[in-house]
């Protein structure tokens, strides 16, 4: 992130599975590496799987808050979105970043900070895109849940990380490969792509690959095939 300026708010949504909930806790962790200080938000109500709370031990060794719902991590279906949320987007002490629901379905729930966050303007609102998801496997496709999310969230996209992967059986060619799609999304929506996230795995080897952001995956992303 050398040549990025974190906005105060950051705000990562995409289609479901895109990967937006691994590159908030990087890029929480990140911010907080360059000296930011730094809260997580988990606003993710649909997914009950890839949770930011995974994460809860990573976060707090880093000295990172995190507000996540009530009940993340169990089996209660609508879990409710902690009051502490409100602070973020009312306060300017911190650098917020906040992981959002998939598709439009978990859009909604960003609508009732929208008007503290717009009236600030000091936000970055992120499409992540993975290609390799059976709903967004073409630029036109992309552009849809695109569209979807920001008529439900009430905010517009300011940027775009290519997240395309496969988990840990991601190669350098699999990224490599969606660099045009990637492209082309930015050229279609005027939007900057900012960062193509690699594995740390196979970081080295892509290291050429322009604004490549190094992740570290999950726990629970190679407790499973493919994502």
């Amino acid at each position: 992130m050398d040549n990025y300026t974190p906005k105060r708010v950051t705000l990562f949504a995409g289609h479901y599975g895109s990967g937006k909930t691994n590159i908030a806790v990087n890029f929480a962790l990140q911010l907080k590496k360059d000296g930011y200080p730094v809260k997580i938000a988990d606003l993710d109500i649909v997914n009950p799987y890839f949770r930011t709370k995974d994460s809860a031990d990573e976060l707090l060794k880093a000295e990172i808050p995190l507000i996540s719902p009530n009940f993340a991590n169990s089996n209660v279906d609508l879990p409710a979105l902690p009051p502490e949320v409100y602070s973020l987007v009312t306060r300017t002490d911190a650098y917020a970043v906040m992981d959002i629901g998939g598709d439009d379905r978990g859009a909604y729930a960003l609508g009732r900070y929208a008007p503290y966050i717009l009236e600030e303007n000091n936000y970055e609102m992120i499409f992540v895109a993975n290609f390799f998801r059976p709903l967004t496997t073409n630029v036109d496709d992309a552009i849809t849940v695109m569209r979807e999310i920001e008529d439900a969230s009430k905010i517009k996209f300011t940027a775009i990380i290519n997240n395309s992967n496969l988990g840990n059986l991601t190669t350098v060619d699999d990224v490599l490969s969606t660099l045009n799609k990637a492209n082309e999304l930015s050229l279609k929506t005027g939007l900057p792509l900012i960062f193509t996230t690699i594995d740390e795995r196979i970081f080295s080897a892509a290291k050429d690959i322009k604004n490549a952001f190094k992740l570290k995956l999950q726990r629970k992303y190679f407790d499973i095939k493919e994502i």
